[in-house]
């Protein structure tokens, strides 16, 4: 469901009354009933409830809506569009029942609609997003983002720290452990040989030492390594190059130094600004969390809180998670 204030109980109603959602899985709404019920009726649907406390109650039928139930003491108290600790509190407690279904695999794989940081730490639960909550209740230690959208898949050495961290995050040894992961996953989508960018981290990749050192030390003995071991990479190849090329296919993915580097050419290529309707015209990417035991896929757009209630928010990037997190499920064992 996503933090229940913001715009994930919407788009998850408008999937759930999409027949593509049941094409190629099973799927299956963890959230709170009465704050469902509410979305339901904002998108003006005819989707009915199937509330439940058992994966084994739901139905799995086109028109209804299974929910797996999750009360909270008053519902009402969580308005749409308003930050609060109580929404918070729910949203991280559908996160943590989402991964404890997936690793007592009673479900298949987790899809994750958006949430709020600064709500979530109101209530008392210390992460900076969903990687990290993920990745502390599974025990993982190795674990990359990847974002998806047309061409452009994009994972990162570092995401949720401080730019001045991100530099330091730098180090051959993690450069190496993203590669593989990229690799790794780009050939469960179904690619056979991959073609990995790695970017630098400096402008211009440091032209030669000019402008850094991080590129001599750090990135390029990185990929003798992992050219060593047979995968097709190529770097460091200059940042404000790199993710043009991949747009145009010369790279199936590509390897960014920080949080920003990736996310940014990413999102213009999925998020269509409408400046007539003064809203967005399509929002699509998928967030997938490599590197965990469990299938994690994510919207890759936030709570929205500006337009949360209003009926208008797209669940195009929703339905693209779950088609990512499907294909994931049947390369499995790959």
């Amino acid at each position: 469901m996503g933090d229940p204030a913001g715009i994930g109980p919407e788009i998850a109603a408008k999937t759930f009354a999409n027949a593509k959602a049941y094409e190629e899985c099973r799927p299956l709404l963890i959230g709170n009933a009465s704050i469902m019920g509410k979305a339901i009726a904002i998108t003006k649907s005819d989707l009915k409830m199937n509330v439940i406390d058992k994966v084994e109650d739901a139905r799995f039928e086109l028109g209804t809506m299974d929910v797996f139930n999750l009360d909270v003491e008053n519902p009402d108290a969580i308005q749409f569009g308003v930050v609060s600790a109580v929404a918070g509190d729910l949203a991280f407690r559908v996160v943590k029942t989402a991964i404890d279904l997936a690793l007592s695999k009673e479900v298949d794989g987790t899809v994750t609609g958006p949430i709020h940081k600064g709500a979530i730490n109101a209530a008392g639960h210390h992460f900076s997003g969903h990687t990290e909550i993920y990745a502390h209740y599974t025990k993982t230690k190795k674990y990359a983002m990847l974002l998806a959208e047309q061409n452009l898949r994009v994972i990162h050495v570092s995401t949720h720290v401080s730019l001045r961290q991100a530099c330091d995050a730098v180090k051959k040894d993690r450069v190496i452990e993203v590669v593989h992961l990229l690799n790794d996953s780009l050939k469960r989508l179904g690619i056979e040989n991959p073609r990995i960018g790695v970017a630098g981290l400096n402008p211009h990749s440091s032209d030669d030492g000019l402008f850094g050192w991080e590129e001599k030390e750090e990135i390029i003995p990185a990929l003798e390594v992992v050219q060593a071991e047979g995968i097709n990479a190529e770097g460091p190849v200059p940042p404000d190059t790199m993710f043009a090329l991949a747009k145009g296919g010369k790279f199936d993915g590509c390897v960014a130094m920080y949080h920003d580097q990736g996310h940014i050419p990413f999102k213009v290529v999925g998020f269509n600004w409408d400046e007539e309707t003064g809203k967005m015209k399509s929002v699509k990417g998928v967030n997938i969390t490599l590197g965990l035991p469990i299938i994690r896929t994510s919207v890759d757009h936030g709570t929205a809180f500006e337009i949360a209630g209003k009926g208008i928010a797209s669940p195009d990037a929703l339905l693209l998670a779950m088609n990512y997190a499907t294909k994931l499920y049947s390369t499995k064992n790959l």
